[in-house]
């Protein structure tokens, strides 16, 4: 379970969280400058909550009252961002080995294999296409063994025909390795595909949370 309770202010911006994580895929769904992606980079360590505290399983990340704020090579998340972040100067193999965390034990081709990119590993980041890039920037991210993994709107830099062949990945990963995600979207077809609960967001409070249909009101 991740447990989210914590306060961020941000010049005029206020973010309050109070939630509970208990799905596969928990989506985080709003308008624009909702606080969707502000949630994110709190857990992932790059913006420090005012208040409150981040529980990833029992592990605490984050907890103004103990002073604890771990750095985020220490929280064992992995984040995939909306413009990908590719390392250009090396090669797809290295960019997915570069998220390797020592011990873990999943291998390259577990992932090449389960994301279909075995054909790219040697071939230079700027020869990839944009489904490519995503594939192999989640790759990277699964590389870090991540007791949490983070996707901020993966799919929103591509058409509508490639996110339909891209969405059949981001399922295998839920079903196959058994990490929880939080799935930042502005689209509902994609939320009802693959969320079992959902976060609304608006002006930085939780309006409704719960699953897909009851959260969305359908």
């Amino acid at each position: 379970m991740i447990h989210l309770e914590f306060r961020l202010e941000q010049g005029g911006f206020v973010l309050d969280v109070d939630e509970r994580l208990t799905g596969r895929i928990t989506a985080l769904f709003g308008p624009s400058g909702a606080g969707k992606t502000t949630v994110l980079d709190a857990i992932a360590g790059l913006r420090k909550p005012s208040a409150g505290q981040i529980l990833i399983g029992s592990r605490v990340v984050h907890s103004h009252v103990l002073r604890i704020s771990l750095p985020p090579h220490m929280r064992h998340v992995g984040y995939v961002t909306q413009d990908v972040a590719l390392f250009p100067h090396m090669d797809v193999r290295r960019n997915i080995e570069y998220g390797r965390r020592r011990g873990q034990k999943l291998e390259l081709a577990t992932v090449a294999e389960m994301l279909e990119i075995g054909d790219l590993v040697d071939r230079g980041v700027s020869m990839l296409s944009g489904g490519e890039r995503q594939r192999v920037a989640l790759a990277r991210a699964l590389m870090s063994a991540p007791e949490l993994l983070l996707l901020d709107e993966p799919l929103a830099a591509v058409d509508v025909e490639l996110r339909r062949r891209i969405l059949p990945y981001l399922e295998r990963v839920r079903d196959s390795l058994g990490v929880p995600i939080l799935y930042v979207t502005h689209d509902r077809d994609e939320l009802q595909r693959l969320a079992d609960q959902v976060i609304v967001l608006d002006r930085g409070a939780v309006v409704r949370s719960g699953a897909p249909g009851d959260a969305l009101g359908s």
